[in-house]
């Protein structure tokens, strides 16, 4: 991210949607209490276009995390106007907080895992919902697994069971192929290995969220761990080449 940008486009967000009072006509004087965003709305508009987009960067729950009924009367950009507020100190102070509350471990952000996943999970997750988020995601990697292999038949479990099989492809049962078959050990590992992970991901994640009713909500951490199992097994598919009959 450019962060010199972003908190450029923040800043100027507060800025627009700060109140004050507007000045009177020339010769009238009004006796108000009414007060107006410094901006029009028109520049507000596209710039919450932009802000929106940085906030979904820097602070994925905003929208769940940050009260928006408090002075709504007021100011209709109340929430927006306090998450970048919270978004620009996440920026500034991002390299001073990791180093004084953790070991500065590297982070993970759902952001930057393989589209398939993000973009199937993305609106869940940005409204607290982490389990369906998974779910949604899985849903997604398993789409696109059967498009990539031209394949309604089966799905999750056994379409992989089906893809990765150590096999040679046959008619209607194409393959899924990591790395070039040399015979060798490695590429049956690899491949081999991209099943069982597949079986793991479906059986024992996508499964248990979507199967078993009254589970209590994840907490995001553990989601975001389920999110990256199913980026990796996404980028896998993505890179694989199909083998046919």
């Amino acid at each position: 991210m450019d962060t010199e940008w972003a908190r450029e486009e923040l800043a100027n967000f507060i800025q627009l949607t700060a109140l004050h009072r507007p000045a009177d006509p020339p010769g009238v004087v009004t006796y108000t209490t009414r007060l107006a965003n410094r901006g029009t709305s028109r520049d507000i508009v596209e710039s919450a276009h932009v802000v929106e987009q940085i906030l979904d960067r820097v602070l994925p729950n905003w929208r769940a995390e940050v009260p928006d009924d408090r002075n709504k009367s007021v100011n209709r950009w109340y929430q927006h106007r306090e998450a970048a507020q919270r978004a620009d100190v996440a920026l500034r102070r991002a390299a001073e907080i990791h180093e004084r509350l953790g070991d500065n471990a590297p982070l993970i952000s759902a952001a930057t895992m393989h589209p398939w996943v993000w973009e199937g999970a993305r609106a869940l997750w940005q409204s607290g919902h982490y389990r369906e988020a998974v779910t949604a995601a899985a849903r997604k990697v398993n789409a696109e697994a059967q498009n990539k292999l031209a394949r309604r038949d089966l799905s999750e479990t056994k379409l992989f069971q089906s893809a990765f099989s150590q096999n040679a492809a046959k008619a209607g049962e194409p393959r899924l192929r990591l790395g070039v078959d040399d015979g060798g050990d490695t590429f049956r590992s690899v491949n081999r290995g991209a099943m069982a992970f597949a079986e793991g991901c479906f059986a024992g994640i996508r499964n248990p969220n979507s199967h078993e009713d009254g589970l209590p909500e994840l907490p995001e951490n553990e989601a975001l761990e389920q999110l990256a199992a199913f980026s990796v097994l996404a980028r896998w598919i993505d890179r694989a080449t199909v083998e046919t009959a």
